[in-house]
């Protein structure tokens, strides 16, 4: 398989064959986990008012900018979901606003023929379930902070997929070395020396952890309000 390397909100709108969208603080770790916990759907929505208007009895979990949006249920933290636990996810319908990644899977579907959703959470299973596919073409999106900025966990987490794809290259990357550069970079320092309800420096703990749940996610066009919803592929057996 041809594999090609992408980043921000042109990058998405570029992908083509099989895309992976990554976004590892925090977008897509908060959704790996809400799907752990057992939430039944979830799906896909940037505008904050659509979000609103589409809520019945789902919750409403996501961030502005990093920043609460008064009147949703929850921030978009890892650390605050794991707090919540099961019982407040299990069954429930999620509706999942963020800037970078959320943002970014509309673009991608537009002319990718498949779009996966990607963090540390879930490296190892997306990069099994794409060997299980095998395409033709696989374009990994990093989608930076606010989608217009390189962002290095987002980079490093594209960089160990790609690594993971590569089997005779997999000794390359150093995780090590990622976590050294993606701690000292300015995404990581900003929740980890302020004391930010809002950017728990545990969030960067979570983000940070590799291949904690079994499973893929896809973005799936659903008929349910013209939403994308995140649809966990399980990945029943490793290659």
């Amino acid at each position: 398989m041809k594999i090609q390397r992408l980043s921000l909100a042109a990058g998405a709108k570029a992908a083509t064959g099989l895309a992976v969208i990554i976004d590892v603080f925090r977008s897509f770790s908060s959704e790996s986990l809400m799907i752990h916990l057992g939430a039944a759907r979830l799906f896909l929505e940037k505008d904050i008012e659509r979000c609103f208007s589409l809520r019945g009895d789902a919750l409403l979990v996501g961030s502005y900018n990093e920043d609460p949006i008064p009147g949703f249920d929850m921030i978009n933290s890892p650390y605050r979901i794991i707090q919540a636990g099961a019982d407040y996810f299990r069954g429930r319908t999620i509706i999942h606003r963020s800037t970078s990644g959320v943002g970014g899977v509309p673009a991608a579907l537009e002319q990718a023929e498949e779009v996966l959703l990607a963090s540390f959470i879930n490296a190892r299973a997306t990069a099994d379930y794409i060997r299980q596919r095998d395409p033709e073409k696989v374009c990994l999106v990093a989608m930076g902070s606010q989608a217009i900025t390189h962002a290095p966990e987002d980079e490093y987490c594209a960089d160990y997929l790609e690594s993971l794809l590569n089997e005779e290259e997999h000794a390359s990357y150093d995780h090590i070395a990622a976590l050294t550069a993606i701690l000292a970079h300015h995404n990581a320092r900003k929740y980890l020396d302020f004391n930010d309800p809002n950017i728990p420096s545990e969030d960067i703990i979570l983000c940070l952890q590799r291949d904690i749940v079994d499973f893929a996610l896809r973005a799936s066009p659903s008929q349910y309000e013209n939403l994308i919803e995140a649809v966990p592929i399980q990945i029943s057996s490793r290659i």
